[in-house]
């Protein structure tokens, strides 16, 4: 800041679900908050050209003081953290948590979000963390923007295409579908160049099924599959192309294409820098249109005594 001091401009908070993402200013005890100054670092003083990265260094899963200047005046205090090792899965579960918020936000309430970022358990993990709660609004935006692909998509798309043929109205609770985790309403899927290997067979497979439609661009293009069971005696993985894949649609073609998308929406980088997410807000309209022409599925009404 302009008068030499590193302040905090930002907490992230934990993701408790995921032991990874936990935020080290949010812990219990510590207690500082945006705006405060970080003025020392285990008792050495933090310096304004370079800040506290440098006395941090090899501090991480270890205990570690910090000296903090309230924002509003006063004497300083200590507070002890535990630095992270790896910022990326607190960073991650943060984004996701701001674009759930967001598309809440936009369609008031009545669309929910969900974000699958590979297609392997960690993918699979992410779905259900938020899954039941947001197939219960009345429309689902399902985010494969950068999906790094693996060899779940079979189960992502058996959840995204369930159909509601029937409720279970349990006494003094919510009423709740059958099947179960199935979509109220429409589906819209948004994908981008960085969707994968599994991210392109996900949208091809959407796309064949009459899911919904794929908002953003086109995927990566890369679907023929490699293992790891080969190594060199130095250690060394090779891979070889090992599993052409042919999909509805697209026959042989997804490899070296990708998969086109309905509704293009191209994200520029002056977006991305101003915080804004088109292809998000795309997904959005898109969404709250199918609704007025197809409204969500409800539960029946108890018959009467």
């Amino acid at each position: 800041h302009a008068d030499g001091s590193w302040r905090i401009d930002r907490i992230l908070p934990s993701e408790t679900s995921d032991p990874d993402a936990r935020a080290p200013l949010a812990a219990p005890g510590v207690a500082v908050r945006a705006g405060d100054a970080i003025v020392a670092i285990g008792g050495r003083p933090v310096d304004p050209v370079t800040g506290p990265g440098p006395l941090l260094v090899g501090t991480a899963g270890k205990p570690v003081e910090l000296t903090v200047s309230p924002a509003g005046g006063g004497d300083p205090r200590h507070a002890v953290v535990v630095p992270l090792a790896d910022e990326e899965p607190l960073r991650y579960h943060a984004w996701v948590a701001d674009r759930r918020a967001y598309v809440h936000e936009r369609s008031g309430g009545r669309l929910g979000y969900l974000h699958v970022p590979d297609m392997v358990g960690s993918g699979w993990a992410q779905l259900h963390r938020d899954l039941r709660i947001e197939v219960a609004r009345e429309g689902l935006v399902v985010d494969v923007r950068e999906n790094r692909g693996g060899h779940t998509s079979q189960l992502v798309v058996e959840k995204l295409a369930r159909r509601i043929v029937g409720w279970d109205l349990p006494r003094g609770l919510r009423p709740y579908s059958y099947p179960e985790d199935a979509p109220r309403g429409p589906v819209v899927s948004v994908a981008n160049e960085f969707s994968g290997s599994d991210g392109d067979i996900v949208n091809a497979a959407i796309k064949a099924l009459g899911i919904g439609p794929v908002v953003g661009t086109r995927t990566w293009g890369g679907v023929i599959g490699i293992d790891s069971r080969y190594r060199l005696v130095d250690g060394t993985l090779v891979t070889q192309p090992k599993y052409a894949f042919w999909l509805e649609g697209y026959e042989w073609n997804v490899e070296n294409h990708g998969v086109d998308p309905d509704v293009e929406v191209v994200q520029a980088p002056q977006d991305h820098a101003a915080g804004r997410d088109t292809q998000l807000d795309a997904a959005v309209r898109i969404a709250l249109a199918a609704l007025e022409e197809n409204p969500a599925k409800t539960a029946p009404a108890l018959p009467p005594l």
